[in-house]
């Protein structure tokens, strides 16, 4: 075979790379690019913005307008639309029940139309529930109508068919369910008046029955409503604050005690095995239980005071976990997430020291550099990649720092910003605030992932 032969052959494509990272990018799409995506959307965008008028009372109308929620409306009418079967039970909506009935008319001859369930005492039921007879109710005052107009439709503008006398008995045909639908005038945000047809599902009627408001409406918009309400939230800013405080004192330890514990480690001591167990015993543990035993430290009967009392340091018990003490909660929260997280740090430091080769650290040691120069000027320097993704890591976990903090607080004496979007969520029920703060904490592990990816760069990246 000639080489323009070979040449036109047609090359076979590799696709067993795509196959594998697959997985992964649905991994990604479902449990993280989608619930980040929705939890944004819930923060800066209101479903319930606006309300769509109709010109007449029907969806299938023009578009009169449109008033934001909130806005004062004056009713000036109100009819009624029958109502979709799977839209009957929905929320704030105002019904009309009519009945189609038969019965004799005043002049004795049999008529049919359409009455308001409010004019008629129902009597009889199928199986099902469904009224199939009764009489007309009597009115009550003196100088009321005795008598009982039917209707060609469900409508009492519709035409007069005839009248019942109270007491009457009559047979029900039939039974329709009408939504309220108000005309409304109102001012969009402009000022410009705006009138039209609403359902009463979306209008919060006033006890005058002339005056409301637009309770929710049919269409969303942007909005920065919930942030603000979230900056404004008595919370935020203790929260913020001690989130922060918490960052600033536990990453550094940490670091500084992971480093040590996977030095000692790494040195190949006798008995490092047995370190290394001890060092990882609180990555067994959950953030509960953590919180759980240092509150059991911290307590008033606790074990620090047990054993204070014990040496003689002490008289009585003190009280560290209360509103007067806040510091002392601080200190516990920071000791508990030390003892829990540092292996974690630990862990990621061992496995980079690990990837340092031997002949490296062996070569600054025959030049004479001591163990504070081979930690500052060999062993940091090689571990920059490491370090980026433990302190990535570590500052992520510290922003989301919950349980413990609710074991040794109960929430409320010290608060953070993981406890007030779980606050909002559960507590409050307040979903678009709720997602406002996990979108704030998001913001601060971006640009925080992103300062020490531009910080703490190897020569290689610095220079790339």
């Amino acid at each position: 075979m000639s080489t323009t032969q070979q040449g036109k052959k047609k090359k076979k494509y590799n696709w067993a790379p795509y196959l594998l990272i697959l997985p992964s990018l649905v991994y990604l799409a479902v449990f993280f690019a989608w619930p980040m995506v929705r939890g944004l959307t819930l923060a800066v965008w209101n479903d319930e913005a606006n309300l769509t008028l109709q010109a007449e009372a029907s969806q299938d109308s023009d578009v009169a307008g449109k008033l934001p929620q909130g806005t004062a409306v004056t009713i000036l009418d109100q009819q009624g639309n029958q109502v979709p079967v799977d839209e009957i039970d929905e929320s704030n909506l105002q019904k009309e029940i009519w009945y189609q009935v038969v019965g004799i008319g005043t002049d004795g001859a049999p008529i049919s139309g359409w009455v308001p369930e409010s004019r008629i005492r129902v009597r009889e039921e199928n199986d099902a529930g469904t009224p199939t007879g009764g009489s007309v109710r009597t009115k009550l005052g003196s100088d009321a109508d005795p008598l009982t107009t039917l209707y060609t439709a469900e409508n009492e503008a519709s035409e007069i068919v005839g009248q019942l006398e109270a007491r009457t008995e009559v047979s029900i045909e039939g039974v329709t369910v009408l939504e309220v639908w108000y005309l409304i005038n109102g001012a969009e945000e402009g000022g410009a008046a705006v009138e039209g047809w609403a359902p009463s599902r979306y209008i919060q009627v006033f006890d005058d029955e002339v005056n409301g408001r637009i309770d929710r409406g049919n269409s969303g918009a942007l909005t920065s409503e919930y942030i603000q309400k979230m900056v404004n939230d008595r919370f935020f800013l203790p929260a913020l604050g001690t989130t922060l405080l918490l960052m600033v004192l536990i990453i550094p330890i940490q670091f500084v005690l992971a480093i040590i514990m996977a030095l000692v480690i790494q040195a190949n001591l006798k008995g490092s095995g047995f370190f290394l167990y001890v060092f990882a015993i609180p990555l067994a543990a959950s953030d509960l239980a953590v919180g759980i035993v240092w509150f059991s430290i911290f307590t008033t009967n606790g074990y620090l005071n047990t054993i204070l009392q014990g040496l003689g340091i002490i008289d009585a018990p003190i009280t560290y976990l209360s509103a007067e003490t806040r510091y002392w909660i601080v200190i516990a929260i920071v000791l508990a997430e030390v003892w829990r997280a540092t292996s974690i740090v630990m862990v990621i430091v061992v496995s980079g020291l690990q990837a340092i080769s031997s002949e490296v650290l062996e070569a600054a040691e025959l030049f004479g550099a001591g163990l504070w120069q081979r930690l500052r000027h060999v062993i940091l320097p090689l571990l920059k990649p490491s370090l980026q993704v433990a302190l990535i890591l570590r500052t992520i976990l510290a922003l989301q720092v919950f349980a413990v903090v609710v074991a040794l607080s109960g929430g409320d004496i010290v608060t953070v910003l993981a406890r007030e979007t779980y606050r909002q969520y559960y507590d409050l029920r307040n979903l678009n605030v709720a997602a406002s703060f996990a979108g704030f904490i998001l913001i601060i592990s971006m640009f925080s992932a992103v300062f020490y990816l531009r910080t703490i760069r190897t020569q290689e990246e610095a220079q790339a």
